[in-house]
């Protein structure tokens, strides 16, 4: 589906009937990586809204530079124009910085948030060292030439040999994405605040998804953000690296489901909630 919000056309998918649940995908990625979660949600009576953010997917790509406010805003527009007042939230990586956003200008539109391998601290010197040297390269050489170095960060150490097609997904979404979204969401991520100190006021239920094998987000950023947040549920999976919806989708949808049930009320019959991997 498409929508003009904010001067640009969103893509999206709202797929499903009952208790919205928003998803937002990482960088450099697009809403396909949902696919093994929205499948699953619908089926078990949630109504699934997972948008293209600005510069990825099927998503305008206007000229940066992009802010985490922008990317909120955006959010907000499109839940306004489904006419949708609140909604469970949930952000994976880059769209975990997006979500915290959310929920400090926005906390009244969200009932319950879902943290995905992702971290509530700032970029630090060698981070942001790392992010323009990131964006220098994709200028001079291209995305395409960008797949091998995220691919080789973003998975488990034994992803790759188990499960080639995904890889190969992976890679496909990345060289479709936009220079200028590329660039604009880097600006966007080496600007965004500490929100470490904000964790407090998030009094709202909350899960926190971490992989064990995560080299991008390791288990102690991930332990640091649940403790940081007043009603928290964490869930560690083992095997998965920073794509751990993708990895593990049985495991993380299990985690999921859980949370769901408990925060929100599917239009389908409940059944016993599966058990969660937690540490």
């Amino acid at each position: 589906m498409k929508t003009v919000i904010n001067g640009i056309t969103m893509s999206y998918d709202d797929l499903g009937s009952g208790s919205p649940v928003v998803l937002i995908h990482g960088f450099p990625l697009n809403r396909g990586m949902w696919k093994p979660q929205t499948e699953v949600l619908t089926q078990a009576g949630f109504r699934v809204i997972a948008p293209d953010l600005r510069g990825f997917g099927e998503t305008d790509a206007p000229e940066g530079p992009y802010s985490m406010s922008m990317f909120a805003d955006d959010i907000i527009a499109l839940l306004d124009q489904l006419g949708i007042d609140r909604a469970v939230i949930g952000g994976m990586s880059m769209g975990g910085y997006v979500l915290m956003n959310l929920l400090e200008r926005y906390p009244g539109r969200f009932s319950a948030a879902c943290f995905i391998t992702t971290r509530s601290d700032g970029d630090d010197e060698t981070v942001k060292a790392g992010r323009f040297a990131l964006l220098e390269r994709a200028k001079r050489d291209g995305i395409r030439t960008l797949t091998e170095l995220f691919t080789s960060t973003l998975f488990a150490g034994r992803t790759a040999e188990r499960n080639p097609g995904l890889i190969r997904d992976l890679r496909r979404w990345m060289v479709a994405t936009d220079l200028r979204g590329m660039e604009g969401a880097l600006h966007a991520m080496l600007d965004r605040p500490d929100c470490t100190p904000l964790l407090g006021k998030f009094t709202l239920p909350c899960l926190v998804i971490g992989a064990e094998e995560d080299r991008t987000v390791r288990p102690e950023d991930i332990r640091t953000l649940a403790r940081g947040l007043p009603d928290a549920e964490l869930c560690l999976i083992p095997g998965a690296g920073h794509m751990a919806n993708l990895e593990k989708p049985s495991l993380f949808n299990n985690c999921l489901l859980r949370f769901l049930r408990r925060v929100a009320e599917p239009d389908a019959p409940k059944t016993p909630a599966p058990l969660s991997v937690s540490r």
